[in-house]
């Protein structure tokens, strides 16, 4: 008999623009692991039940994007300490029964920031810009890598205040300045600049004032494809660097395929591959 292949997936809403499939199955293909990775569109109020039917279908671990990374974290009995810092969780698995949490966001953007980018983090000035899910994922990964300062701006400053309130012991060991603003607020001007909002997936304008930028300052957005075009954009027409979030997609997800498989899959192969795929018109 054939053994059943392993199933994981992800979850999301929006989901469909989702290359996390892709990206697994060339994983898979270079580690020699017997996987099958499929994109799951989860009702707005409905996490929980994909949640039990995902496991009660067989599901071995899956990856969580917009909008369910903090429910995500509730959801798990066993968290990581990125998971308990963040209060978000991007990768799941189950595991006898019980849920799993880690949460590779952070991992992937600062491998991506330091490697892809080729731009070291430690005593530079950062602006993240967002509070939600997938900020809090990020924050303390950047935290550890060194940076001088560190601001979170969201419209929203209370989300931004609780961040920076439950990162503050860790910016203290890392001697980072670390504080919470209003975006249209912030006054300075920074290294480098972070978009972790759904501002770009909502085609919606950019949500800092182009002061922030620096010349040569790397203005990264999160999302990538279409999506981080308007963000990039802007960044470009003020004197910036641009860089969309796709090696963080292939970063954090190698990180979770270690996770769940324990082996590392090779991430700058896989993302050089995937960017040609994406640079060819029939990929879009």
């Amino acid at each position: 008999m054939t053994r059943p292949t392993d199933l994981y997936c992800v979850m999301g809403n929006p989901v469909e623009h989702s290359r996390s499939p892709w990206i697994h199955a060339r994983f898979a293909e270079l580690t020699g692991q017997a996987l099958a990775y499929e994109r799951r569109l989860v009702p707005l109020d409905g996490f929980g039940a994909a949640l039990r039917d995902f496991a009660q279908a067989g599901g071995r671990g899956c990856n969580i994007t917009v909008p369910f990374k903090l429910e995500a974290a509730q959801a798990a009995s066993v968290r990581s300490e990125r998971v308990q810092l963040a209060g978000a969780a991007n990768t799941l698995s189950f595991i006898d029964g019980t849920i799993h949490a880690d949460n590779t966001d952070g991992l992937g953007l600062v491998a991506d920031i330091e490697q892809g980018a080729d731009f070291a983090l430690a005593g530079r000035d950062v602006l993240l810009v967002g509070a939600g899910g997938a900020a809090a994922g990020a924050l303390g990964p950047l935290l550890a890598a060194g940076p001088r300062r560190v601001v979170v701006a969201n419209r929203t400053l209370e989300r931004a205040q609780a961040l920076v309130q439950s990162h503050a012991a860790l910016a203290a060991l890392q001697k980072t300045e670390l504080s919470a603003q209003f975006p249209q607020a912030l006054e300075h001007d920074f290294d480098l600049i972070i978009n972790a909002t759904a501002s770009s997936l909502a085609g919606a304008e950019v949500p800092v004032p182009a002061r922030v930028l620096r010349p040569g300052s790397l203005a990264y957005d999160m999302m990538y494809g279409p999506a981080a075009e308007g963000f990039l954009g802007w960044a470009r027409e003020h004197g910036a660097t641009p860089r969309d979030g796709l090696g963080m997609l292939v970063e954090q997800a190698a990180e979770a395929f270690r996770i769940w498989r324990g082996v590392r899959p090779p991430s700058g192969q896989v993302l050089a591959q995937l960017r040609a795929l994406m640079a060819t018109p029939a990929a879009h």
